[in-house]
């Protein structure tokens, strides 16, 4: 057999085979990974998602927390992992579209090792004040924050979290500077706040949310480019003094780079029919997300853009990594 004759054989055994996998798919559990520790937004979305993508494909959807590195640990496990869509990244933006601009030696390429599956849903920050600090507006809190250069403090989930950008873009935007405090995650830069241990953050609206209507905390404004329906009081940061604003975590549904394109299409139709579904959208709208299924080719302009869009934050801001 001539060499080129072999190469051919070889060519469509693994395509005979891809083929096989694809059709057989799935004919085991699914292990759904969530880079983040529990409680957050890439949490509350993969653990709503499971059952009913555990009903749909019908096998068992297991979601397993790899924590560490700002989400970048547990997207390189999907990275790396079997391309043959039984591992799930539940993904955002922070280790997607902002960690290869602030990270040298990240362990992947979100392009080239991640195949994109569907949009899951964008989610406003809300910029939010402790009681203590005497703003009632964006304009108010800009105004004490000039007057007041370098004593105001804003709290995140971490270097580079969307919480942290948003405040950056905010300082950039504003003229201003406030301090950065990175905690370890979002739960704790919340206790922060709460405490009075902080003055400001820019957290995401899924997790400030009950706080705002408990009175602990003062929202002032949403960082998404239109007013949220969970809460239509509040202005954009945008329509409050600075045009333009606009920032926020995303989340996406990802697998291996490599998987059967036939298996990227049964999880795509899956998950957009069941984040089209009004019951989904109407629990999860409830907490402040924006639903926004969507084409694998959709995803992964967005992530380009967003990636791009950053990359600009992050250099005028001089942010790095620790």
């Amino acid at each position: 057999m001539t060499r080129i004759a072999l190469n051919v054989l070889v060519c469509c055994l693994v395509c005979f085979i891809g083929t096989s996998s694809a059709q057989g798919y799935p004919n085991r559990p699914i292990h759904f990974v969530v880079p983040y520790p529990p409680g957050g937004g890439n949490d509350i979305f993969a653990r709503f998602l499971a059952q009913p993508l555990h009903e749909s494909l019908g096998q068992p959807v297991i979601v397993e927390n790899r924590v560490g590195a700002g989400g970048t640990i547990g997207t390189a496990s999907v990275a790396k992992a079997t391309p043959d869509g039984y591992t799930l990244l539940m993904g955002s933006s922070g280790a997607l579209a902002v960690a290869p601009s602030l990270i040298s030696n990240l362990p992947y390429n979100s392009f080239r090792d991640l195949a994109p599956i569907t949009m899951v849903a964008n989610v406003p920050n809300i910029s939010a004040v402790h009681p203590s600090v005497p703003a009632k507006s964006v304009k108010q809190l800009i105004a004490l924050a000039k007057a007041n250069p370098g004593e105001l403090t804003f709290g995140s989930s971490g270097i580079g979290g969307s919480g942290h950008l948003a405040g950056e873009l905010f300082n950039l935007m504003a003229g201003i500077k406030m301090i950065h405090v990175p905690y370890r995650g979002t739960g704790l830069s919340i206790i922060g706040l709460v405490s009075g241990e902080i003055s400001v953050t820019f957290e995401n609206m899924m997790t400030l949310l009950p706080h705002a209507k408990a009175g602990r905390i003062r929202a002032l404004a949403v960082t998404s480019v239109q007013r949220s329906p969970v809460m239509p009081e509040l202005p954009t940061i945008a329509e409050s003094g600075l045009p333009g604003y606009s920032a926020g975590p995303w989340f996406a549904i990802l697998t291996t780079s490599g998987t059967p394109q036939e298996v990227v299409s049964v999880l795509n139709r899956a998950f957009v029919k069941i984040l089209k579904r009004p019951d989904v959208v109407k629990v999860l709208s409830a907490r402040g997300a924006d639903v926004a299924s969507g084409t694998p080719e959709e995803l992964a302009e967005y992530i380009r853009t967003e990636t791009s869009r950053w990359a600009k934050v992050i250099r005028e801001a001089n942010i790095k990594a620790k």
